[in-house]
C-alpha cells in the first residue's frame, strides 16, 4: 500500500514524501524579482515532498500580471538564489513552473505597452491583476495580437533560455505551465487557436508548439529534472477544445519518449469541481495512453484534493498528489496531514499581494 509519505525518485530529483505544493500566484515580487519574505514563505512550507513555484515568466512578453517573478533577468536569477537556499537549507526540493501566459495579460505589463500576444486575435473574457498608482485591483485583460509564424522560435527559445536560467537559480528542476488557459494551452485550445499555419489546426498542429518547448528544455536541462502541467478541462481564463480527449492523448503519447520526471494533470476545473459533465473526460485512459507509449514520469494529480482522496488516488496509480490553497494558511501542511490534525483556514482578502500578513504569518502547530 502506497503512502502518502513514502519516499519517491522523480526523475533525477529525490523526495522525502509524495506531497506537493501545487504552483500558486501570491503577487509579493515587486518589479518581477523574488524577495526574501517569499523566500520565508517557501522554506516554511519545505516539508512538502516537492515545492513547484509560483508562475514564473521566462520573458516580459510572458508576464501577465502585476508583481509576478520572472526568469529572465540577472536580478531575478540572483534573488531566486535566495529562495533555493533557504528551501534547500530545510531539506525541501523545488521547481521553478516557466509561464508564458499570452493573451492573458494587458498593455501596461508588456514591453513598450504593447498588446499580448496568442496563437490568435482573440480575447480573453477574463481578468487580470493590476497595480495603479500603488492601488491593486482586476482588471479586463487587454485585446491580443496573433504571433507570427517566424516569432514562435524565439518563444521556444525563451523557455530553454528560462529553464537554464533555473538551475543556475539553484532550482532542482522545472514545470513547464501548459495549463490554464495560458499560452501554450491557447495554442492547443481550439476556441483560442483559429490559426491556418502548422501550428493550429490539426491536432498534431496545435500540439506543435508544446511539444518543441518541452524537447527544447529537455534538450537544455535532461528530461529526469523537467515537468509538465496540464488542464484538459478546466475553463480557466476562457478556454475550451471541444475534444479534449483525442487531443491530450496524442500530446502524453508524444511525451513519452522524452524521459521526463513528472507529468502533473489539473483535474475538472482548476481550483473548482472535480467533474464536469459538460466536458467528460476520462483520466484513467489519460495515463494509460501514456504508460503505453513507454513514457514512465511520476504522474502527478491535483484539484481539491484531501487526505483520504489523495491516499484513495495513490492506491489507484498515482505517485504525487498536488495541493494548493491548504498549503496557503498551512505551512506544516505535510505535518497536520499525518497526523490528521486539523487545518487552518486561509483569509482569501490576502491571497493577492500584499505583505507578510496572510503569507508568512499563519501559524504551526506546537
Amino acid at each position: 500500500m502506497t503512502s502518502l509519505f513514502a519516499p519517491l525518485q522523480m526523475g533525477q530529483i529525490l523526495l522525502a514524501n509524495r506531497v506537493v505544493m501545487a504552483p500558486l500566484t501570491r503577487n509579493r515580487a515587486p518589479n518581477a524579482v523574488p524577495t526574501a519574505l517569499m523566500a520565508e514563505y517557501y522554506a516554511q512550507r519545505a516539508t512538502a515532498g516537492l515545492l513547484v513555484s509560483e508562475g514564473t515568466a521566462i520573458s516580459q512578453q510572458g508576464q501577465g500580471y502585476a508583481d509576478v517573478p520572472g526568469l529572465y533577468a540577472p536580478e531575478q536569477i540572483e534573488g531566486w538564489k535566495a529562495v533555493t537556499a533557504a528551501v534547500h537549507a530545510k531539506g525541501g526540493k523545488i521547481v521553478a513552473q516557466l509561464w508564458h501566459v499570452g493573451r492573458v495579460s494587458h498593455t501596461s505589463l508588456q514591453p513598450d505597452g504593447q498588446a499580448p500576444v496568442a496563437p490568435s486575435a482573440i480575447s480573453a473574457k477574463t481578468k487580470t491583476y493590476l497595480v495603479n498608482n500603488g492601488q491593486p485591483g482586476f482588471a479586463e485583460t487587454s485585446a491580443p495580437r496573433a504571433l507570427h509564424t517566424d516569432e514562435l522560435p524565439g518563444i521556444v527559445d525563451s523557455y530553454r533560455q528560462a529553464a537554464r536560467h533555473a538551475l543556475e537559480a539553484g532550482f532542482d528542476g522545472v514545470e513547464v505551465h501548459g495549463a490554464n488557459g495560458y499560452l501554450l494551452d491557447q495554442f492547443l485550445k481550439q476556441d483560442s487557436n483559429h490559426r491556418g499555419d502548422a501550428y493550429g489546426g490539426s491536432i498534431e498542429n496545435r500540439a506543435r508548439l508544446l511539444l518543441q518547448v518541452m524537447r527544447a528544455v529537455v534538450g537544455e536541462i535532461g528530461g529526469g529534472r523537467t515537468g509538465l502541467r496540464i488542464s484538459p478541462v478546466t475553463p480557466a481564463n476562457d478556454i475550451h477544445d471541444p475534444a479534449p480527449q483525442a487531443l491530450f492523448e496524442h500530446v502524453v503519447r508524444e511525451l513519452a519518449a522524452m524521459d521526463l520526471a513528472f507529468i502533473h494533470i489539473v483535474e475538472g476545473a482548476t481550483g473548482g469541481p472535480r467533474e464536469l459533465p459538460d466536458r467528460p473526460f476520462d483520466y484513467a485512459s489519460l495515463k494509460a495512453a501514456y504508460r503505453q507509449s513507454g513514457g514512465k514520469a511520476a504522474w502527478m494529480v491535483n484539484n481539491n484534493y484531501n487526505k483520504a482522496l489523495a491516499e484513495e488516488s495513490l492506491q489507484a496509480g498515482a505517485d504525487l498528489v498536488a495541493f494548493g490553497r491548504p498549503f496557503i494558511a498551512n505551512p506544516d501542511l505535510v505535518r497536520r496531514l499525518r497526523d490528521n490534525a486539523p487545518l487552518n483556514e486561509p483569509d482569501r482578502a490576502t491571497f493577492y499581494g500584499g505583505g507578510a500578513a496572510g503569507y508568512t504569518d499563519y501559524p504551526t502547530l506546537k
